[in-house]
């Protein structure tokens, strides 16, 4: 059996914000301790592009446009705060919007360039796939 046969899998969908620097936003929520990209949980129904926006307005209290998501691709990572579990991620990219302050669960924001080492406290799903795919170290699938 492989491993996605076998570790229960959740399963969300999570959206990369950049600065005008090229820096990727990564939030931490309330009560752990791993920086990831802002996102979540689909609600009943939700495609995931419907949840990417709906948990981005909650998270960040910002509007994407859902027109101007561009997908990057679904990925498999060690779920950053569910020990145990598997994390299957959709990702989708939108272009620069003002980022001020966290809301809901979010308790804080940190900015991450792609040229700089990464933090031990970021999610797997950012350093075993997002960040290098958008530093070109890794081809997008």
């Amino acid at each position: 059996m492989s491993r996605s046969e076998t570790v229960p899998t959740i399963r969300v969908s999570v959206v990369i914000l950049r600065d005008d620097r090229g820096a990727v936003l990564t939030v931490r929520k309330r009560g752990s301790s791993r920086f990831m990209l802002p996102g979540g949980k689909p609600d009943p129904g939700e495609s995931a592009a419907e949840t990417a926006v709906r948990e981005v307005r909650e998270e960040l209290s910002i509007d994407l446009e859902p027109t101007a998501l561009q997908p990057i691709g679904v990925f498999r990572a060690a779920a950053a705060n569910e020990p145990g579990f598997d994390v299957e991620s959709t990702v989708f990219a939108h272009p620069p919007l003002p980022v001020s302050q966290p809301a809901a669960e979010i308790e804080e924001l940190r900015w991450q360039l792609l040229d700089e080492p990464y933090p031990t406290d970021l999610a797997p799903l950012l350093t075993e796939h997002v960040l290098p795919i958008l530093s070109g170290k890794r081809p997008r699938p």
